[in-house]
């Protein structure tokens, strides 16, 4: 099938789960249920931590606030149209793709909804949620793998699915990834800067500080040990990694860092330090910085993994926030057994504590990212990008947005894209 014909067939079927069931036949839009099913009448036995959150009203008000109910509300209903476990891997990838694409609409105002501003990555990630609770509650009349289809879902809900680079001749390809929000338990109603670069992104063709043009493609991740311990990270870049014409000439995680300033992290630790921080599933990485650890199933690397991204060019943008190359790293040195800070970087024979940017999923999404572009691309520009902490909700606990907030976040996600713009200036400082 050509990359156009692929493109149409997605569109269709987006807008038919978005309701427009005209543009699929009446046999797919209306079918029969399946024996036995329910789906959607109540929550799961035992909601996850993430899951339970959607118990704050505001929560559930998100995919509302911005016209996408309608997902929630027709997921049940999908879900009992199925009749076997093929057409529900089928019905998975279809939704999670609608639903990111949805997503990437209004955040860069082509599908305004609801009273929300378009500059809003809290929709999607609420909505996903509210349908990961009806998937977790559906109950087919045949022998699904729930754990399976779950993956599917978030895999393509978050752009891993059907996103690739056109492949233009002449146009160079960014890939970029960024977060879900997290320590929701602190403040629910809390943002995440480089989840919403990624949806503004995704797709978009800029002009390069050097003149070319270059394609961005994007992924949103999520803030969780156990989805980094099952390779979403490595399911995210590698294909971008990978040779031939759709293949990235330059990639970055995005995470959020810092307050008031931008950081390039030049170091990325290969251990996780961060607890006692959990995820937002409320998981522990079972390392600290007294003992770091080693996440499972991570492959082959130097404890220490240095940014290839031009970071000379890329810090001369300093406006509206500074932005800064920061050098330092927690390590254990060679032949002891306590941590130490560093900030001119690890010395020979030490031992990961933190990168840069902690010993967090940040900092892990860069050194994922990273080891992988040194085994398939070890040429390619690559590194991570830490945004200011986004400020500014306003002091009523239930109010959603406010002018500070939205002037902030604004402020951040442009300053992503000319950071990205910055990025042929040159190669990183050695």
């Amino acid at each position: 099938m050509s990359h156009g014909m692929m493109l149409l067939r997605r569109t269709a079927l987006a807008a038919a789960l978005l309701g427009i069931t005209a543009l699929l036949p009446a046999a797919t839009a209306h079918a029969d249920p399946a024996p036995a099913c329910t789906a959607g009448a109540q929550a799961p036995a035992a909601p996850d931590a993430e899951q339970g959150r959607l118990s704050d009203p505001r929560a559930t008000a998100f995919p509302g606030r911005a016209g996408l109910d309608g997902f929630v509300r027709r997921f049940p209903a999908a879900l009992c149209g199925v009749r076997d476990a093929a057409g529900a891997e089928r019905l998975l990838d279809a939704w999670g793709e609608a639903l990111w694409q949805a997503a990437v609409n209004r955040a860069q105002g082509r599908r305004p909804g609801g009273d929300l501003p378009d500059r809003d990555d809290r929709p999607l990630y609420w909505t996903r949620l509210a349908m990961t609770v009806q998937l977790d509650a559906w109950q087919p009349g045949f022998t699904v793998d729930r754990a399976a289809l779950k993956s599917r879902f978030e895999d393509a809900s978050r752009g891993l699915s059907a996103n690739e680079f056109r492949g233009t001749r002449g146009v160079r390809r960014i890939f970029v990834s960024g977060f879900d929000p997290f320590g929701l338990d602190t403040e629910l109603r809390r943002a995440n800067p480089s989840g919403l670069a990624a949806l503004q992104l995704n797709g978009r063709r800029i002009t390069l500080a050097d003149g070319t043009t270059a394609e961005i493609r994007a992924v949103v991740l999520p803030v969780r040990y156990a989805d980094f311990d099952a390779g979403i990270v490595e399911r995210a870049y590698a294909p971008r990694l990978a040779a031939g014409p759709r293949s990235a000439d330059m990639i970055t995680s995005i995470s959020q860092g810092y307050p008031g300033l931008f950081t390039l992290e030049a170091w990325a630790g290969r251990n996780r330090s961060a607890d006692p921080y959990p995820d937002n599933a409320g998981a522990l990485a079972g390392g600290t910085p007294e003992h770091p650890a080693t996440a499972p199933g991570l492959g082959p690397g130097a404890e220490f993994l240095r940014t290839s991204l031009p970071t000379d060019a890329m810090t001369a943008v300093q406006a509206p926030y500074p932005v800064r190359l920061n050098t330092a790293v927690t390590e254990i040195p060679a032949g002891e057994t306590a941590p130490v800070d560093r900030e001119d970087g690890p010395t020979p024979g030490s031992r990961a504590v933190a990168g840069g940017g902690g010993g967090y999923l940040s900092n892990e999404v860069a050194y994922r990212s990273n080891r992988l572009r040194l085994e398939l691309r070890p040429a390619l520009p690559g590194g991570h990008l830490h945004t200011p902490v986004l400020t500014g909700l306003p002091a009523e606990p239930d109010r959603l947005t406010g002018p500070e907030f939205e002037r902030n976040e604004a402020a951040i996600t442009a300053q992503v894209l000319e950071l990205l713009r910055a990025s042929s200036g040159g190669p990183a400082t050695p």
